[in-house]
């Protein structure tokens, strides 16, 4: 039998999200095609980041023993980020996913889009601005009603106004899941955004808003006797209610996602191909998905990769595996048969 831990919870804002993650996961390992094979045991971690087993908290000198590998759902920071992998690699502990400095570079947007720029992909335009400081941006005014913060957060306006044209979308760093993002039409919308965000302790960056069709594309390695297999790309459409494809609308059932999506055989190609151009580019392992806009005229334009794609009951992965006559249960074999490989 195979002790598999499942992470999941942790410190993020996706920490429900990595709950249910982890919940489908666990509740296939422990189905009767599963458990014959597979020990199955919950490691839940707290919003603190205290880790438990059985509800009980333990180090992970006690959590070591007790697994043969470790299937990752946590997403956000700690998760995806790099960190939980250099503490698993300390430990000895095999994981699924890519390794730390991998999962670093894909959770980072600024970083991200150098390396998409490197790749000679295309990315949307953007402007980085890193958290504010106080002691450093803020600047004395003798404007009326005008305080530092707010005298800031025109100034870089301003500049972005400067670089590209309306509307604006301002994306956190890091984090996933849609949260944190504003779309801006106005001028004062984003000044409004920016001033918020100095409130916030965290870096941003301004992205223009490209229109489009919206599309995802898993990789998967080692898959079906192909090094780098592309799961068919997935067509995203929207409710009317939404600007884009937030939060809300990623979990709430209310869009469309259809797969194979409805795109030229053209464009189908290039998604499958930038897709895993990403992953091998990225040196990412196991599994990946990238988000990108097809522009009518423009072409497609990368927006991020995930290192840790969710895989909820609503998440994309598993609706691209069934699109290929896959499933979950065999999705979770074939990375851990990767993960003791790499061990």
């Amino acid at each position: 039998m195979i002790k598999v831990g499942v992470i999941r919870g942790g410190i993020s804002g996706e920490h429900d999200i990595s709950l249910a993650s982890g919940a489908q996961v666990l509740s296939h390992l422990r189905s009767d095609k599963m458990n014959e094979k597979y020990i199955a045991i919950d490691i839940f971690i707290d919003k603190d980041g205290v880790w438990h087993i059985n509800g009980i908290p333990v180090t992970l000198a006690k959590v070591a023993p007790k697994v043969d590998v470790i299937i990752n759902a946590l997403h956000g920071d700690f998760g995806e980020d790099g960190k939980v992998q250099q503490l698993l690699e300390q430990w000895g502990i095999p994981y699924t996913g890519s390794g730390p400095l991998a999962s670093a570079l894909g959770y980072n947007k600024h970083l991200s889009k150098l390396e998409f720029e490197k790749l000679g992909i295309k990315t949307p335009k953007h402007i980085l601005f890193p958290a504010y400081q106080a002691d450093f941006d803020a600047r004395p005014t003798e404007s009326f009603g005008q305080g530092p913060r707010n005298k800031y957060a025109a100034q870089k306006a301003r500049e972005v106004w400067g670089k590209f044209s309306p509307p604006w979308i301002v994306k956190p760093l890091t984090g996933g899941s849609s949260m944190g993002i504003n779309i801006c039409k106005t001028y004062q919308s984003l000044v409004d955004v920016l001033e918020k965000g100095t409130h916030e302790r965290a870096s941003f960056i301004v992205e223009e808003f490209i229109k489009g069709k919206e599309a995802t594309v898993g990789v998967i390695n080692n898959f079906r006797n192909k090094k780098v297999y592309t799961l068919p790309p997935i067509e995203i459409r929207i409710p009317k209610t939404s600007t884009f494809f937030d939060n809300e609308a990623k979990y709430s059932g209310k869009s469309k996602e259809i797969c194979p999506g409805n795109f030229k055989e053209e464009e189908k190609q290039e998604l499958e191909r930038l897709a895993g151009l990403i992953h091998k580019g990225f040196d990412l392992s196991h599994y990946s998905r990238s988000d990108f806009i097809v522009h009518p005229k423009r072409g497609i334009y990368a927006l991020e990769v995930n290192t840790l794609p969710g895989l909820t009951r609503e998440s994309l992965m598993p609706k691209a595996l069934d699109a290929v006559g896959s499933n979950m249960p065999e999705f979770i074999e074939h990375i851990i048969k990767l993960t003791k490989e790499r061990k």
